[in-house]
């Protein structure tokens, strides 16, 4: 099919973007990479009046790096995250769940923040933004404010965001020392939509016993969810904790859905296995960290 015929806005600085915005009201999208949108015009599921295309305005496209985060502008591309070295040293899950996204094709053109926009819990990165505490910056008229991941997802492909907005960028926080992190998924091609996906963060104290453990998971809720898996295998030694323990916990705090591609109980059965292959790989990895320390 054929998208519905629509107007198309070339704006070059973000005050004209939020000018456009404005003037059109709820009847216009914003384009970035285009990879969850366009396919949503072409089946006609999505019908707006105006694209407003923000691939001209400048300042969109740099990864910054810092001690506390890694903060992703609204144009950068996921490839270009997969292979930024500073960003993955801070925050490693960032180029782990990258490596998830589809095809190199899609990768090339599709951006991180606007995958989060989109908002489909079936993608890596809203996964990811909700388990490392991340946030959004979102621009309007009004001035910029920035939208935690808690208030951002209301449900499948639906945000918070509403009237004339941009989202600028997305922060995602460093990991915590004496950390790991790892993330799999399994899907029934390479580059398919995952039928199930989990991310996972380990930490550890400085005796190398089980301080802490965070899992999120991909097409498992219709939003991103964060479960505290720590009762599982608190103070447990990094070498003898019980991460099948751990998968199980998980099993029963999921609510999955059934679809054509998964019932519900498989993917709550995929939640456990991938869970605990998961975290036996990021407590490896933690404790390698308090070995250098």
């Amino acid at each position: 099919m054929k998208p519905a015929p629509f107007r198309y806005a070339d704006p070059g600085t973000l005050d004209e973007a939020l000018a456009v915005l404005s003037a059109e009201g709820a009847g216009a999208k914003v384009l970035a990479g285009g990879q969850s949108l366009l396919p949503l015009l072409s089946m006609r599921l999505a019908a707006p009046a105006t694209l407003v295309d923000i691939n001209g305005v400048p300042g969109l496209d740099a990864v910054e790096v810092t001690g506390d985060g890694v903060t992703v502008g609204a144009l950068v591309r996921h490839n270009a995250l997969l292979h930024d070295d500073a960003a993955a040293r801070v925050q490693p899950l960032l180029a782990r769940a990258t490596a998830n996204v589809a095809h190199p094709a899609i990768r090339n053109r599709g951006t991180t923040v606007g995958s989060i926009a989109h908002a489909d819990p079936s993608g890596e990165m809203t996964s990811v933004l909700a388990l490392t505490d991340g946030s959004v910056t979102v621009a309007t008229p009004s001035g910029p404010s920035t939208v935690e991941w808690r208030d951002l997802f209301v449900g499948p492909l639906e945000t918070s965001i509403s009237g004339p907005a941009v989202v600028t960028s997305a922060f995602f926080p460093a990991l915590p020392p004496r950390s790991g992190t790892a993330f799999a998924e399994i899907a029934r091609r390479k580059g398919d939509y995952a039928v199930c996906g989990a991310g996972v963060v380990v930490t550890l104290d400085e005796d190398q016993r089980v301080a802490a453990v965070r899992a999120s998971y991909v097409s498992v809720g219709l939003t991103p969810e964060v479960h505290d898996l720590t009762d599982a295998v608190i103070g447990s030694p990094v070498e003898k904790a019980d991460w099948t323990a751990a998968g199980e916990l998980a099993r029963t705090l999921v609510d999955p859905d059934g679809d054509i591609h998964a019932s519900a109980d498989y993917r709550r059965l995929l939640v456990g296995v991938l869970t605990g292959r998961t975290l036996a790989e990021a407590a490896a990895e933690a404790a390698a960290a308090v070995t250098r320390e």
